[in-house]
């Protein structure tokens, strides 16, 4: 585990009674969601799971992807994969919306009986014929056959997409119920490199459900506010390897080998998708 030392990390942290709004991003309610007591260490007492590896490749999708939506944005013309989709729309023209697709401020709402501001960076809004917004998340990996949403994991892509609904009606907008994640999956099947990636590029739609938001809000809230970390979920890795080392001689070494099992068996069922396409906001 890491234990933060850095006085502006530890002034994030919980504090009962502060006037200062606690900050908390979409990814840390699905921390609390794959495991509360991960979430109660890093949120109440600043000790943080090991970071994870940033992943250059899918960050520089991201970044092409939003250039190429803006100039259509600009322009205030469909992008051409909207149209291939039938999606009646265009990019949302808002003075806001880089701050909306910064992880530094993203979109925000004060919960006001907590005083939890939450936020989350989207990647995009659109905005259809009949003035709602529609919330569009990229993805990109690289896997054998079409991708889709159908994996057990990817419940935390379905949360993310609500979560930033959620956010949108906050602050006023109407909101479509479908949201879209434009996912682009890595070529495989090329002869050669040449020193170019192509990528086959889906647009997914998904109806969103937010109803499970606040009622999760008020929850972390209750676990906040507790005096001692709650159970940890029994799926979570990093709580079984705490407890694994904890061990001594052949004891301590037979559960490090049960875990291993354990990761790369959860590796092989996922293709390692999970880990290519996390992003932090």
């Amino acid at each position: 585990m890491e234990y933060f030392s850095d006085n502006r990390k530890l002034n994030n942290l919980f504090h009962y009674g502060s006037k200062i709004p606690f900050k908390l991003s979409r990814s840390k309610i699905d921390l609390f969601l794959e495991c509360p007591h991960c979430f109660y260490l890093d949120r109440k007492l600043g000790i943080s799971r090991p970071p994870g590896f940033p992943f250059n490749l899918n960050s520089a999708v991201d970044a092409l992807l939003k250039k190429e939506f803006d100039f259509y944005r600009n322009s205030q013309k469909p992008h051409p994969l909207m149209e291939k989709a039938r999606i009646k729309a265009v990019p949302f023209k808002h003075p806001k919306i880089e701050e909306w697709r910064s992880n530094f401020s993203g979109i925000r709402f004060l919960y006001p009986y907590t005083n939890f501001l939450i936020y989350g960076a989207v990647d995009d809004i659109w905005i259809n014929q009949s003035n709602e917004l529609i919330v569009v998340d990229y993805k990109a990996t690289s896997k054998d056959g079409e991708v889709n949403l159908d994996s057990d994991w990817q419940i935390a892509y379905k949360r993310q997409m609500e979560i930033y609904q959620w956010l949108f009606r906050k602050n006023g907008f109407k909101v479509f119920p479908v949201g879209y994640f434009v996912y682009a999956n890595g070529k495989k099947d090329k002869e050669s490199f040449n020193a170019r990636l192509e990528f086959d590029i889906k647009i997914i739609p998904y109806q969103g459900d937010d109803s499970w938001i606040e009622g999760t809000i008020n929850d972390i809230f209750k676990c906040l506010m507790a005096k001692k970390p709650p159970a940890s979920s029994p799926e979570c890795l990093f709580c079984k390897y705490v407890e694994a080392i904890k061990g001594t001689g052949e004891e301590k070494k037979k559960k490090i080998q049960e875990l291993k099992k354990e990761i790369i068996e959860r590796e092989e069922k996922i293709g390692g998708e999970k880990n290519q396409l996390s992003f932090e906001d």
